[in-house]
């Protein structure tokens, strides 16, 4: 394991392992995801739809000015959720050697992989000599102790990490395998920074890691997201709403969406953005303050209290009752 500052630093440090690694400069990553704001990872992140380009074969398209064109070029898109999208795009660009993706997509609030969709990604880009790295900043150390891998049992090549890793502190971190991280011991990649693994940090990350978080703490979380996903669900049937909760442990969203969301585009399709803000400012209105954005969920605390929940769903349920005019 190697450390730094943040989740941007995570993934491209883990993207530079992935190509000396696999020799190859291509890169693929999943169409609507969000991985720090480096050039390589900043193409098709929140693209318009009438720029997208069809299903089979995405456009690149680039998520801010100044992004050299060589950069975008060298990244293929495919949709999440999607094998045989990903097996078609891998035969068509045999230049690519490494996948960077969120297994549970969490840019677009909380998008659970399908079943099989991600053991069927780690068979692909084993087949195909392509370097797997789980972007795990959101869903590490808030989903399990082991994150996406522990909880579905996928192991990739790399994983990188930040967020909740630190206990409120800035940090990044990426793990790999053996060979893959050999590469910086050996000083074939460089991979460095001036308060890479600073003392403070790392005194926050040992105690998040041992201390705070242990088997009870995982328990706690595990049923303080279900208690928030089952009581916003009955608000959503007895009110009608187009929406539904979704989530896992920790992380957790609401989605206004008339159908289920897989993937970005049946995001831009279903998911209804006016409502979800009409949502967050209510919230915001009645003590619970969320970050805003339909790309946001919410990550519980240990230190959250069943009252503390209860309140989030009482207030859903007035914003429920006010929106629908179905008031008691």
């Amino acid at each position: 394991m190697r450390f730094a500052n943040s989740g941007t630093e995570a993934t491209l440090d883990a993207i530079r392992l992935g190509r000396a690694f696999s020799k190859k400069d291509g890169v693929v990553k999943i169409e609507g995801s969000y991985h720090g704001h480096h050039d390589t990872v900043m193409v098709s992140v929140a693209p318009d739809p009438a720029k997208m380009g069809p299903r089979e074969s995405p456009n690149r398209v680039s998520y801010s000015a100044g992004i050299p064109q060589a950069h975008i070029d060298l990244v293929t898109v495919v949709p999440y959720n999607d094998p045989d999208a990903l097996e078609a795009a891998l035969v068509a660009n045999p230049g690519v050697g490494t996948m960077i993706m969120e297994p549970v997509m969490l840019n677009i609030g909380v998008v659970p992989p399908l079943p099989g969709y991600l053991e069927a990604v780690r068979e692909i880009t084993a087949r195909h000599g392509v370097v797997l790295i789980f972007d795990e900043v959101k869903t590490g150390a808030t989903i399990a102790a082991g994150g996406v891998v522990e909880r579905f049992g996928v192991v990739p090549d790399i994983v990188a990490l930040a967020k909740a890793t630190g206990g409120g502190t800035p940090i990044g971190a990426v793990l790999g395998t053996e060979e893959i991280m050999a590469q910086i011991t050996s000083h074939a990649v460089t991979q460095v920074g001036t308060f890479n693994g600073n003392p403070l940090t790392m005194a926050a990350a040992e105690a998040t890691l041992t201390k705070v978080l242990d088997a009870a703490a995982y328990a706690r979380l595990e049923a303080a997201g279900n208690r928030m996903l089952a009581g916003c669900q009955e608000v959503c049937d007895r009110f009608g709403l187009p929406a539904y909760a979704v989530g896992m442990s920790a992380k957790g969203c609401v989605m206004f969406a008339s159908q289920r969301v897989t993937d970005y585009r049946t995001y831009t399709e279903y998911f209804d953005e006016d409502l979800n803000y009409l949502a967050w400012l209510y919230h915001m209105t009645h003590g619970v303050f969320m970050t805003p954005g339909g790309d946001e969920q919410w990550t519980l605390s240990i230190a959250h209290t069943d009252a503390e929940l209860d309140h989030y769903i009482a207030v859903f349920e007035q914003f429920a009752a006010d929106v629908t005019d179905k008031r008691g």
